[in-house]
């Protein structure tokens, strides 16, 4: 039996798109699939160590691990018209240089917020300890990301939206790339190729089985909302376009790896379809 380590956010996308595989539904014949959850910048700090076969990481980290890590196709988050948000107190003018709180140094948010507001005052924290330092005043501002976009405190009002500041730099018609996941490229073509078929396979079966799904992760806990925001949230980041990425879904990547790139945050520029698994290899071996 051979173990494979798979880490994840403890979000609800994330759940959603793996416990088809924790729950027995998809499996593979020989690999035992063992997951960790954890903050999303704890993971892009455990994909640059190398620590888990395969590992969620924000999409702005990608062109730091590309050399160690293959970027899976399957359990892809964009957004459409939305997106994280910089959130302050309503009334609130913000200075140029205004104190801001942000989920990660790597978070795809991080790097595109940067951008556009290079005289701001960046502090780092736990997503979920963002809104209350925004509250309590220890920041002028702060990114909500994850469900903290659908349900932050009537004190709060939106100054900007990820999403604007995406179609601003990167031009429209583009979706937000904001979180995927990445495979070690130390393991063998032909079964990375396997685990990325099983793990496309486990995003299609939690879609396709969605009510049902929603109701088990509900009732095990494994979730922090109840089933009217699951069920809003999982229509923006766990949808048809998670489970295998289109070819727009390409271009905005290349797009956001361009911006970081030309910024200087990227020493090189990446395009997307370079350091993928190479998913031909197994027909070419068949002929």
């Amino acid at each position: 039996m051979t173990k494979i380590s798979v880490a994840h956010s403890p979000d609800a996308d994330d759940i959603f798109m793996y416990y088809a595989i924790k729950f027995g539904w998809v499996g593979l014949k020989q690999t035992s699939f063992e997951n960790t959850a954890d903050d999303i910048q704890t993971l892009n700090y455990a994909a640059l160590d190398g620590k888990y076969d395969i590992c969620a990481i924000s999409f702005g980290l990608y062109p730091f691990i590309k050399d160690d890590y293959a970027l899976l196709k399957t359990a892809v988050s964009f957004g459409d018209g939305y997106g994280p948000k910089v959130m302050k107190k309503k009334g609130v003018k913000l200075k140029k240089n205004f104190s801001v709180a942000l989920s990660g140094e790597h978070t795809t948010n991080g790097l595109l917020f940067k951008i556009y507001y290079p005289e701001a005052k960046v502090t780092y924290m736990n997503f979920l300890d963002i809104e209350q330092a925004v509250l309590d005043g220890t920041v002028d501002a702060g990114v909500l990301i994850h469900e903290s976009i659908l349900m932050y405190d009537t004190k709060l009002e939106v100054e900007k939206e990820v999403w604007d500041i995406w179609q601003e730099l990167a031009g429209k018609n583009l979706p937000l790339p904001l979180g995927g996941m990445a495979l070690r490229r130390s393991i063998p073509i032909n079964k990375a190729i396997l685990y990325e078929n099983t793990l496309i396979k486990a995003v299609e079966v939690a879609f396709s089985n969605k009510k049902l799904l929603s109701k088990m992760l509900i009732a095990q806990d494994l979730v922090r909302v109840d089933s009217g925001i699951l069920d809003k949230y999982l229509n923006l980041y766990a949808n048809a376009d998670s489970i295998n990425m289109s070819d727009l879904q390409y271009k905005a990547l290349d797009k956001l790896f361009e911006l970081g790139f030309k910024h200087g945050y990227y020493k090189s520029l990446v395009k997307v379809k370079e350091y993928l698994i190479p998913s031909h290899y197994e027909e070419l071996r068949a002929k």
